[in-house]
């Protein structure tokens, strides 16, 4: 049963059972998923000593989620999203057990990651879908504050701790926790979530077969939100994330400009900014600022998000590069929580995790597109500079949609201000 909410709490959404174990698999997940890219960056750059091979496959743990996300993700639609979930956990946790088989090749591992990659698009549509089920109304914004918040905790603990994990130990360990969190993911989701029938009922199905009528299934998602000007600002702010994601991409080869090493000092570098998150998830989650605030600022705080990262420049050490780092992932934050609950709130029930699997598999394969274009971008002229570059050409991106988002907001009611 669907939770409403008035004032509610952290811990009043945790007392929801499914909430709980929807939350809780993804700590988990996050905790695996994150540890894994802390080894596959150390365990790439130690091979060949490349900021663009680095980027690369860092890359390859996000871009191939475009298709899973855009082809798979109508299946929480048309099938049980507790199932979508369950099985897509399944299929991860395999090949990743996989990548610890020992002298696998560099190659077979990067294929690896690939298509593991995929399947986290029709789990992430699922169960984006699945959480306005799960909590309405207020306890709905509550948990997605909530979510971000232990999410980014659960990245600074990986992060920080990977490092150092991988440092004493090997980064095959990192991958073999990867692979456990992903079990352990799918028997919560499978016995905690109860099950719902699939959200397109038998008269709404289209029964058509062939490419052709995939292919238009496939792009409701992307027609759904290209009519609606609120939707397309909202995706594309969301999508700023692709210029966010840099100095998490770069750690490696910025740490070993700075003469840090690569190894703890990698960790904390990709740990700064979660720990901005984790206080932006607190300050704008906890309702310091008023919600209709937040939502007249989306725009704002995308801009304002790319600042820090220009300071790079400068060349900062590991303390005062952690600084800028946290403080663009604060910004960005504001935006993020805000802006994913008016997109999810706007989408009917029946094409949610159509359109939710479109904005995600987007949101994470511009992470990676970012992660590439950023090593090579360093090769050229420095991790330093490209960092920098990054935060620049976000501020700049994030103008257009913040007029974009202003004026759509301006001409249609907003279900947050409803």
């Amino acid at each position: 049963m669907a939770r409403a909410a008035s004032g509610v709490t952290f811990l009043g959404v945790l007392k929801v059972r499914e909430f709980r174990a929807l939350w809780t698999a993804e700590v988990l997940s996050v905790l695996g998923d994150q540890l894994a890219r802390v080894a596959l960056a150390i365990l790439v750059f130690d091979r060949t000593e490349s900021a663009a091979l680095t980027g690369l496959t860092y890359a390859l743990t996000f871009v191939p989620t475009l298709l899973g996300g855009i082809l798979l993700g109508g299946w929480g639609d048309r099938y049980p999203r507790r199932d979508v979930m369950v099985i897509a956990d399944v299929i991860r946790a395999v090949l990743v057990g996989l990548m610890i088989v020992p002298g696998m090749p560099l190659w077979v591992l990067c294929v690896l990651v690939a298509v593991m990659t995929l399947f986290f698009g029709p789990f992430k549509a699922a169960q984006q879908a699945l959480l306005p089920d799960v909590l309405e109304g207020e306890a709905y914004l509550t948990g997605m504050a909530l979510r971000n918040l232990t999410s980014q905790s659960a990245q600074l603990v990986a992060f920080a701790g990977g490092g150092l994990l991988v440092a004493a130990v090997s980064p095959t360990a990192g991958l073999a926790l990867d692979a456990a969190t992903f079990v352990v993911s799918a028997l919560l989701i499978r016995f905690g979530v109860r099950e719902r029938p699939a959200a397109v009922t038998e008269a709404e199905e289209d029964r058509a077969t062939g490419v052709r009528a995939f292919l238009y299934r496939t792009g409701a998602g992307a027609r759904l939100v290209w009519r609606d000007p609120a939707l397309r600002a909202l995706v594309a702010l969301n999508w700023l994330a692709g210029f966010y994601v840099v100095p998490e991409a770069l750690a490696a080869p910025y740490a070993n400009a700075i003469g840090a090493g690569t190894g703890a000092a990698v960790g904390w570098l990709m740990a700064a900014d979660p720990i901005g998150s984790v206080i932006g998830a607190w300050i704008f989650g906890r309702r310091w600022i008023p919600e209709p605030v937040q939502v007249r600022g989306l725009g704002v705080l995308g801009i304002l998000a790319g600042i820090p990262l220009i300071l790079c420049l400068l060349w900062p050490g590991l303390v005062t590069g952690m600084l800028f780092f946290a403080l663009s992932g604060l910004l960005a934050t504001g935006y993020n929580i805000q802006g994913t609950v008016n997109f999810v709130r706007r989408l009917p029930n029946n094409q949610r995790a159509q359109g939710s699997g479109l904005n995600s598999a987007g949101l994470i394969t511009v992470q990676g597109l970012g992660a590439l274009v950023a090593g090579l971008l360093a090769d050229a002229i420095g991790p330093a500079h490209a960092i920098a570059a990054a935060g620049a050409a976000g501020a700049l991106v994030a103008v257009p949609i913040a007029v974009a988002w202003n004026r759509a907001r301006g001409s249609s009611a907003d279900t947050s201000e409803a």
